[in-house]
């Protein structure tokens, strides 16, 4: 039979044209679908990555940071050139020179890797590792490298080489949690990346191969090794000598050390997040790259936190035979700023992240006593007035169900003082008195005096408010008793005084406002009486401050409550002690027992290198030396000289407090 090889061979052909033709056709049909479904890489042109908002402690020490990616942006020209050159020889020596794609490098990388008998180079180049940490996913597939392919041509048609390889710096991951040489800087060496020395960069550059595998956090060794093949290829490209490259080799490394407990800032810090996220969103809280200024002072918090811990323990102690778990905050104002100084919200933010110096509500007790006394002053009473201490008995309606409530309040010693000068009854912190003074000024009167001095709470128009029955938060009460401290003034608290966006834009600015809401006269007068607490009152164990201080405890039914505000011409702390659930403290658990020993603590160690200084005494106040005791009174509103006899005579001086 004849065979016709010719036609089979022809056919043969055409099949394989065909075949060819096809998969010609395939491939350009797939490519034309990738290409036409490639990421968009316009918005290159203007990167702007995740940035992490720092916020400033208000010496300018980083107090913590928000972020989704840890990223500092940083200009080419702000990255020393020997680190730039370590990066070029170890991921793409011939940067400056392919169009995105280094064919000769992937072959010499694959020879690498054979002799080697490991994955020693890789192929990509900077432009490719750039597209696809920017625009691609990691899967490991024909389609992903396709599309980085065609990416890097791209992207080298519209960016510079120099535009590229910022974008590459500032984007790679370097291993935890640090994007781009400057988080990597801080993250190893608590250092700018300006300041890197060779050893350094040499080590950061050689991270992103494997950000896990080489870190001198987990592995030294294998770090090494990597900082070793990285000064070598800097040798052979040309970069450095084999001198320099082996001094850099042998160089101590001075890791920065990873810590990660939470520290005394924690409640603070957290107290602006919160503001930043409500004010600012999420996106631009954690990744806008703002700079938070805040008031907050270091060494002061871990002062404050030691004191809490110490007074805490020391409660604890006086009642071996209980369980619980007592809690505690502080807070500490600047006085003539209204800056928030220290604000201590609990014990441990890692076990609680609760904020009881703002987020907590609680009764005041008899803290809330001067505001009432204080209203009273501005009603025409002076320390000299005289309220009688008997008992009294208050009987109220219920307008609902017509029910009948009889109160009958008492005072903390079991008994009645009669005859009563104004100041006794705030310095001994008699309860009686108090009701009987709001009673006679009027209720609603004292509520709009309260709001004038910061207290936002709701208060409820009974005459249960004379005694601290409503509740208020640590900060109201702390920027209350501020009013009394700076001359009558209300300063809004301030925790940020600045905020700079990543463009250098600022978004907000806070300056003291101060706004006389009392006269100066009347904040003296109250803190003249508070001094009278800490010297012979309720406050007594702050004596041994030994500098000028005013202040009130305050304690609440059944000690659940403790509290002590306390305050000096420098600043104004407020201190609470309590259970988070409504539990007695324990017999006796006074404010000035609980709670002003830990003010005391905090304080003798915040004021020991400060200057001794007076309280100001406003030029209307005066002074009468009355029996043997010299008060202070509003000029015009003196005594009737004629009429009391005990009266010996006007002295216009300081008081010794």
């Amino acid at each position: 039979m004849y065979v016709n090889y010719m036609r089979i061979l022809k056919y043969f052909i055409i099949i394989i044209a065909s075949f060819v033709i096809l998969a010609f056709l395939g491939i350009l049909g797939y490519g034309t679908y990738l290409f036409f479904t490639l990421p968009d890489i316009k918005h290159l042109e203007d990167y702007q990555p995740p940035l992490t908002t720092v916020v400033y402690a208000d010496n300018g020490e980083v107090l913590g940071e928000f972020f989704t990616e840890r990223r500092y942006f940083v200009s080419l020209d702000q990255i020393p050139p020997y680190l730039i050159k370590a990066f070029i020889a170890a991921e793409d020596e011939r940067f400056y020179e392919h169009k995105g794609l280094d064919w000769l490098g992937m072959l010499r990388a694959l020879i690498t890797d054979i002799k080697e008998m490991a994955i020693v180079q890789g192929g990509s180049t900077i432009t490719q590792q750039t597209v696809k940490s920017l625009l691609l996913s990691h899967e490991r597939t024909i389609s992903r490298k396709a599309r980085e392919i065609m990416l890097a041509y791209l992207l080298e048609k519209r960016l510079s080489k120099d535009e590229i390889l910022t974008i590459y710096l500032n984007q790679i991951y370097f291993g935890h949690g640090a994007y781009g040489v400057e988080a990597a800087a801080r993250t190893y060496f608590g250092k700018h990346v300006w300041e890197l020395n060779l050893a350094e960069a040499a080590l950061i550059a050689g991270l992103p191969k494997g950000p896990g595998y080489y870190s001198p956090y987990k592995n030294l060794s294998k770090a090494k090794a990597r900082q070793h093949y990285v000064l070598n290829r800097m040798v052979t490209c040309g970069y450095i000598s084999k001198e320099e490259a082996e001094i850099a080799y042998n160089m101590p490394l001075k890791l920065k050390r990873i810590n990660y407990s939470y520290p005394a800032c924690a409640y603070f810090l957290e107290y602006i997040r919160q503001y930043l996220i409500k004010k600012y969103g999420y996106k631009l809280t954690y990744q806008g790259g703002l700079s938070v200024y805040t008031t907050a002072n270091i060494d002061m918090h871990e002062v404050a936190q030691k004191a809490l811990l110490r007074g805490i323990e020391e409660l604890k102690k006086r009642h071996l035979d209980e369980k619980g778990n007592p809690e505690g905050a502080l807070l500490c104002l600047e006085t003539n700023t209204g800056f928030i100084k220290v604000m201590i919200g609990g014990k441990d933010f890692k076990k609680s992240q609760f904020n009881r110096a703002v987020q907590a509500c609680r009764q005041p007790g008899s803290a809330f006593k001067p505001i009432i006394y204080a209203a009273a002053l501005d009603k025409g009473y002076t320390p000299a007035s005289i309220i009688y201490d008997y008992p009294i008995i208050f009987v109220e309606e219920n307008e609902k169900d017509k029910s009948i409530k009889v109160w009958r309040p008492h005072n903390y010693e079991g008994r009645f003082y009669g005859k009563t000068s104004l100041r006794e009854a705030l310095v001994h912190s008699r309860n009686t008195v108090t009701v009987r003074l709001l009673n006679n000024i009027g209720i609603k009167y004292a509520i709009n005096y309260a709001r004038k001095l910061g207290i936002t709470s709701p208060l409820n128009p009974d005459l249960s408010l004379a005694l601290g029955s409503n509740c208020v938060s640590l900060l109201e009460l702390t920027t209350a008793y501020a009013v009394f401290a700076n001359q009558g003034q209300y300063l809004r608290p301030i925790a940020i005084t600045k905020i700079i966006d990543a463009k250098g834009h600022i978004l907000e600015e806070n300056l003291p406002q101060p706004q006389p809401v009392i006269s100066a006269d009347t904040a003296y007068i109250i803190t003249n009486i508070l001094a009278d607490v800490i010297k012979k009152g309720t406050g007594r164990r702050v004596r041994r401050f030994k500098r000028p201080v005013a202040g009130k405890t305050g304690t609440t039914n059944d000690y659940t409550d403790a509290w002590f505000i306390g305050y000096t011409p420098y600043y104004v702390t407020g201190v609470w002690i309590g259970y988070d659930t409504l539990k007695s403290l324990g017999e006796h658990e006074t404010g000035g027992k609980a709670a002003a020993p830990i003010w005391l603590y905090f304080m003798k160690e915040v004021e020991k290198e400060l200057p001794i200084k007076p309280f100001s005494i406003p030029p209307n106040v005066t002074f009468a030396k009355i029996g043997s005791h010299i008060e202070c009174f509003r000029k015009g509103n003196l005594p009737n000289l004629k009429e009391k006899k005990d009266i010996l005579e006007i002295i216009y001086k300081e008081c010794d407090f």
